[in-house]
């Protein structure tokens, strides 16, 4: 098992976390990972590409439309 040593208040100096427990905190935060793609051919960019990754529950991302856009959550 893959474990990652992690600092912070709920976890003490010495207490190691498994990796799955780490992305699922980070997960349930929301997380946005973001990057840049350049497609170029002799020095001369052609194609540019800025991409951005959002990783969130999905009761998160309902209540954040609902606050920023005034949509009623969906039933169901």
């Amino acid at each position: 098992m893959m474990t990652v040593h992690q600092v912070g208040s709920n976890v003490g100096s010495n207490e190691d976390v498994a990796l799955v427990d780490l992305i699922d905190r980070l997960i349930g935060g929301g997380v946005v990972i973001s990057g840049d793609v350049v497609l170029s051919i002799a020095n001369v960019d052609l194609v540019y590409l800025g991409l951005q990754l959002v990783l969130a529950p999905a009761h998160a991302v309902e209540q954040s439309v609902v606050l920023h856009h005034g949509r009623k959550p969906v039933e169901g």
